[in-house]
């Protein structure tokens, strides 16, 4: 468990369609071509909402103000940490860390729900219990189905392994479960792994390596990653260390092999893991490693990590495949998702119903090759999709230098923008601002001279009572796709992931704009930007069932 861790100035001004047209033709004689679409300019400079042909798009009027429409979030209480989703009977089992005495108790549980799509979901209550076995908190681990017995509880048993905390020390215990992992039970000889000294010894991640027909565990060991490897998920065995003492804390690993490019003869295994990146100019993040794993140790291809997500809050993250896949295509590609929240400021987030920020939408992940190196790359699951409204699309947006351009305004409490920006334009940068009513906004931006994209909310509602690391600008090199640069933005009431060049890079953060604002505006500065394609559609709100309580 991890537990310790611009608009600067809107001018405004009324610009018309019309306007827009005869301002480009004279002076630089370029014209404005918009797609289908009767939109006029409001007195505010932007085009009205876009219609909405019900209120599945609203959230209902009694949610509270930061209640996400599509983010999974509990009914109430703190969530934090996600364990990596298992597959049973074409149903999805999903447990994240969840405290029901917060703030006035300490201690985490597993909370569980469900899903067949991984974008609607269920919740049922708890499925392991805090301080019940006498060896304390219920942590981060990961759960298995032992499909082989291995463990002696039976074909198909679901076995979880966390990290239980008492009086300081952590031990990694064994709880199983036999009505397909609705509820679990405490293995009585528990712990399977006692701590051998060391103070942090935590976040244990299970896979089966096919390849040597036993299990493979990786552990976080403060700055180091230890990997151990069992017959029946009981006995451990050490093999060796991956230390890093350049990344402060290291915290809530993962081990998983994938091909290159799909070709399933081109394979690598990934080493992720959750750390800070104060001293490369990040936050903490969740990075990896590609290399191989060779049944005693991990080898880097390269010594640096990249970033899964170069935004401030995307932590303790867990991927999966999925196993009705065959061999070929579960080694392409794999989902994550990870815990929309910093511990930098965690705890000081506005929600009052719920705590702990929010887990991120779903993301289909795969290993590509990028400049030549294996990278992996992250879109929105397509599922997704299925959320959206019908798109208002424009072409060939030219955005003036320095002044206010029309563009549609969402109504949907969330929704999706999907831009192409012309990296030929003009411009020194272009800016567009979400979220924003009441004199504040969020910004996301590409500075065209040195090829990056930024996030900042340092203007949100929130900022001025926040911590420094909340009002930082969060930026990581983006180059061009060939000559656009392409944005997919899921905005959400208090969230915004940023999905750059087919997923390349994506920059998630936590946003609170004043309730119930959610304007859209963009401006450019040093010259003209053209937004070459310009799509904005609703998403569906996505209330989440519940039948478990506390």
């Amino acid at each position: 468990m991890s537990h310790n861790c611009i608009l600067l100035s809107l001018i405004r001004r009324r610009v018309s369609v019309c306007a827009l047209v005869a301002l480009f033709t004279s002076s630089i004689a370029v014209a404005v071509i918009f797609g289908s679409g009767s939109d006029t300019a409001s007195d505010s400079g932007q085009l009205p909402p876009l219609p909405i042909a019900s209120s599945m798009f609203s959230r209902p009027t009694d949610w509270a103000p930061y209640r996400p429409a599509v983010h999974l979030t509990p009914a109430k209480h703190w969530m934090n940490d996600p364990q990596r989703p298992i597959l049973i009977d074409g149903i999805w089992h999903y447990y994240y860390l969840y405290n029901a005495d917060y703030p006035t108790g300490n201690g985490t549980e597993w909370y569980h729900s469900t899903s067949t799509d991984l974008v609607h979901w269920e919740d049922h209550g708890i499925a392991i219990d805090k301080y019940k076995n006498g060896l304390g908190d219920i942590e981060t681990g990961s759960a298995v189905i032992d499909a082989n017995n291995t463990a002696g509880f039976g074909v198909g048993a679901v076995i979880a392994i966390m990290t239980q905390q008492h009086e300081g020390v952590q031990r990694q215990s064994l709880f199983v479960s036999t009505d397909g992992g609705y509820r679990f039970k405490a293995y009585e000889d528990n712990p399977v792994m006692d701590n051998p000294g060391v103070h942090d010894w935590r976040d244990p991640k299970i896979v089966w390596d096919d390849a040597r027909n036993e299990w493979l565990m990786v552990l976080a060991e403060g700055h180091k990653i230890g990997f151990y490897t069992s017959p029946d998920l009981k006995r451990w065995t050490y093999k060796s260390g991956f230390e890093r003492h350049d990344l402060g804390m290291l915290e809530c690993p993962d081990l998983f092999r994938m091909s290159i490019d799909g070709n399933p003869a081109k394979t690598r295994w990934v080493l992720a893991t959750g750390a800070n990146g104060f001293k490369k100019g990040m936050t903490t993040g969740t990075l990896y490693w590609t290399g191989d794993w060779d049944g005693e140790r991990f080898t880097t291809d390269n010594d640096e990590p990249l970033w899964l997500d170069a935004g401030a809050d995307f932590y303790a993250a867990v991927t999966w495949d999925d196993p009705r896949q065959n061999d070929a295509e579960r080694l392409a590609s794999r989902y994550a998702i990870g815990w929309l929240n910093n511990w930098a400021y965690a705890t000081k987030l506005p929600t009052d119903d719920w705590h702990g920020g929010v887990a991120s939408v779903v993301r289909r992940i795969e290993l590509r090759s990028v400049d030549g190196m294996p990278m992996l790359v992250s879109q929105p699951v397509a599922a997704l999709d299925t959320l959206e409204g019908d798109a208002t699309v424009r072409s060939r947006i030219w955005v003036t230098d320095a002044s206010t351009t029309a563009l549609p305004q969402p109504k949907s409490d969330a929704y999706r923008l999907r831009v192409e920006i012309n990296a030929a334009s003009q411009a020194n940068e272009v800016r567009f601002h979400l979220k924003q009513g009441g004199g504040h906004f969020a910004t996301v931006g590409y500075n065209f001279e040195d090829g990056t994209v930024f996030f900042q909310r340092d203007k949100d509602a929130i900022a001025d009572v926040m911590p420094r690391e909340y009002r930082e600008v969060r930026k990581a090199p983006a180059p061009a796709d060939g000559d656009v640069v392409r944005l997919d933005i899921i905005v959400d009431t208090t969230s915004i992931e940023v999905f750059v060049n087919g997923g390349e890079l994506v920059l998630s953060n936590l946003v609170f704009g004043s309730p119930g604002a959610n304007g859209l505006s963009v401006e450019s500065f040093g010259g003209a930007t053209e937004l070459r394609t310009f799509q904005l559609s609703p998403l569906k709100v996505v209330p989440i069932k519940r039948y478990g309580g506390d």
